[in-house]
């Protein structure tokens, strides 16, 4: 039960005054459901404006308040993709664009009535020949001389929000916030100048106050430390099993290849944990074709000859589908057991399956989700292997531990190479194994890049590939405009460009995106697997797990605007058959340093692990491997740059506090108690309670 304390942090954002179904509803966009998520809404920028007579006066990239006639709307030639524009002068006659995407267009037609006056805050820039400002920070009607603010905070927004709105939205919640029982220990104080904590969450709200905003960031690594290590515990604590093979199934394992120095030690490591009584935690990290499955069915093989059963679960569907398929093909040769159990088993083929995993019948269960239900009893469970651990919450795993008649051990697994820098902040409760050697054989995927200039020609050579026999991705960097955000109208769109080559294509194309139905997704998935279509349109959403072998091309449009990692996962697609592959990069016509940079490493790499902390160094503080893009960062606070600078110290302060207070029962461990429900790691108090 939540500390009593936390209460008014904790009402929902409704409470506030202002905050009706209409504001509600795009707070829950960027997740403000509640006080706290707006207390902790930090600035992304603060901006310094200056009123200027005409835009004679104004400079490119400033931010600047003008006063604007509106003379003309001008809505996109195909709606709901291309910029709304209200075309606008100054007082001396100049002409600038007002740019708006997506729905925000609705704001632009009330707010800017042809004929009619108004005072506009926000960036100066040019498109082409034409200044414009793209989502206006501020439109009013009076004189908006006390815009003119220096250092004004700059807030994330979501359709149907104003920075005004959400600024004192976040003014509202500050003034709900009290002091809290301290965590941190007096001399860490010192050491780095940090204000209390209600006073630091007040100051991070402006500018120059970077101790308030570490301060923030520690304590948010400090909860997160203390949760993985008190799942470490937990898990030491639990009675397990020890499962000792005997070879005698792996034995029987006919591998087309010899298993690389990697593959081996990982499977030697493994072993070892698995002959504890204490349940494994353990990571295996693998780069782009490793091998990660071989390695997995090795352990499985080992929890079989131990006289148990063992689960894999994967995030979908269809991953889930290839893996069985993988398992049951080189598992054939030992006589275990591999059945697949997913949402789609029904009546007597799903009853059929649960009475073979009761009766012992199944050795290795393969699945999503629905293979941890109520329903589903194992006779003996020893060993968890989750594939994508990134896609699995902590809580998630916990709940596992409850299908086995002892905690089963768990192996983790993920394809996305992360620098050894961040290991801890993401998997600071695991033990882990790299797998940073390629099978031999694999062949290298010849990467190439081209300017976006050439797109017909890059659909004629598709065209040549498929006619071949061969297939194709085709990937875009997001399904349609943001709505809100600073794009510019030649961003590519996977639906518009689904659309053009469909064209050309027929039904040979199909489109995968994230806000595609499930079972629309699915199907669409399952016809390329099948060869049944040639082409693939998708967003990032195919970045792991898909496979399949006749796939030996990989076009990726507008290629800097990726990070590293997302490069190197997507080209990961191809390259998984006996038949050559190549991967294209378009690229656009202007190219900053860092995106020259990224397409030069990307185009002499492959190798996963180098490629990741490349990422790491030219993505600076900025985003977590391209984590923040996708909505899976582990955190909200933190940025890349206070994460290496700060999480060594939290992780050890972490561990000193749960040696010296394991129960947390101290006044300092009772705070960090609060902290942990404040960042909402409260499974690690749940632990705790043996809950």
């Amino acid at each position: 039960m939540r500390p009593d304390i936390l209460n008014p942090l904790f009402a929902e954002s409704q409470t506030l005054d202002g905050v009706g179904p209409k504001v509600a509803k795009p707070l829950e966009k960027l997740g403000l459901t509640r006080v706290k998520d707006l207390a902790y809404h930090l600035p992304e920028r603060f901006v310094t404006r200056r009123v200027i007579a005409d835009l004679d006066h104004g400079a490119e990239g400033e931010q600047v308040i003008i006063a604007l006639t509106a003379t003309e709307h001008r809505a996109a030639r195909n709606p709901g993709r291309g910029p709304y524009r209200v075309m606008a002068q100054d007082e001396a006659g100049n002409i600038c664009a007002l740019t708006y995407f997506g729905r925000a267009s609705y704001t632009a037609k009330k707010q800017l009535p042809v004929g009619e006056k108004r005072w506009v805050a926000g960036r100066l820039d040019r498109y082409g020949d034409m200044l414009q400002i793209v989502h206006p920070d501020h439109v009013e009607t009076s004189s908006a001389a006390h815009l003119a603010r220096v250092n004004e905070p700059v807030y994330a927004l979501s359709e149907g929000l104003t920075q005004p709105k959400i600024a004192g939205l976040v003014a509202q919640s500050l003034e709900r916030v009290s002091a809290l029982p301290e965590w941190i220990e007096p001399g860490q104080f010192e050491r780095a100048a940090w204000p209390a904590w209600s006073d630091a969450l007040k100051l991070a709200h402006k500018d120059g106050h970077e101790q308030a905003r570490d301060r923030l960031a520690y304590d948010e690594l400090l909860a997160n430390s203390l949760a993985l290590l008190l799942v470490r515990a937990d898990g030491r604590r639990r009675r397990g099993q020890a499962l000792v093979g005997d070879g005698a199934l792996r034995a029987k394992l006919d591998l087309p290849f010899e298993m690389t120095g990697a593959q081996k030690r990982s499977v030697a490591e493994i072993e070892g944990d698995m002959r504890q009584e204490a349940p494994m935690l353990r990571l295996l990290q693998g780069d782009v074709g490793a091998g990660k499955t071989v390695v997995a069915l090795e352990a499985m093989l080992i929890a079989v000859e131990a006289g148990k059963q063992a689960a894999l679960l994967a995030p979908t569907e269809i991953l889930a589908r290839q893996h069985f398929e993988t398992l049951r093909a080189m598992a054939a040769p030992t006589g275990a057991q591999v059945a697949l159990l997913t949402g789609r088993a029904k009546g007597r083929e799903r009853e059929g399956l649960l009475m073979g995993l009761l009766n012992g019948d199944i050795d290795i269960l393969v699945g999503t989700h629905a293979i941890f239900q109520d329903a589903v009893t194992y006779r003996d469970l020893g060993l968890v292997v989750i594939d994508e651990q990134h896609r699995f919450g902590v809580q998630q795993r916990l709940s596992l531990a409850a299908k086995g008649r002892a905690a089963p051990h768990t192996l983790a697994m993920t394809a996305t190479p992360i620098p050894r820098s961040l290991t801890l902040a993401q998997y600071g409760e695991m033990d882990v194994s790299r797998l940073d050697e390629l099978p031999p054989g694999r062949q290298a995927i010849d990467t190439l890049v081209f300017p976006q200039s050439r797109m017909e020609e890059m659909v004629a050579g598709v065209e040549r590939h498929l006619a071949t026999g061969q297939q194709a991705y085709w990937v875009c960097p997001m399904v349609r405009e943001a709505n809100g955000t600073y794009q510019s109208d030649d961003i590519a769109a996977a639906e518009a460009r689904y659309a053009a080559l469909s064209e050309r294509f027929g039904d040979a194309v199909v489109m995968v995106h994230g806000q595609l139905k499930p079972e629309i997704k699915d199907a669409n998935m399952e016809r390329f697997a099948s060869g049944r279509a040639k082409l693939l349109i998708a967003t990032t959403v195919i970045e792991v797990g898909v496979d399949v072998p006749s796939a030996t091309l990989m076009v990726i449009e507008q290629a800097e605007r990726f990070g590293l990692a997302q490069l190197h996962q997507l080209r990961g697609r191809v390259g998984r058959g006996s038949e050559k592959s190549r991967c294209v990069l378009l690229r656009g016509e202007t190219l900053s340093e860092t995106g020259k940079k990224r397409l030069s490493y990307i185009k002499e790499s492959q190798d996963g692990f180098f490629l990741a902390e490349k990422d790491l160094e030219l993505r600076g503080g900025g985003e977590l491997l391209g984590t923040r893009q996708s909505g899976d960062a582990a955190f909200r606070i933190a940025d890349l740059e206070q994460v290496q600078k700060l999480l060594p110290a939290a992780h050890a302060d972490a561990r000193l506090l749960i040696e010296r207070d394991g129960g947390l029962t101290s006044a300092r461990g009772e705070a960090a108690r609060v902290l942990l429900y404040l960042f909402e790691r409260d499974w690690g108090v749940q632990l705790l309670r043996g809950g």
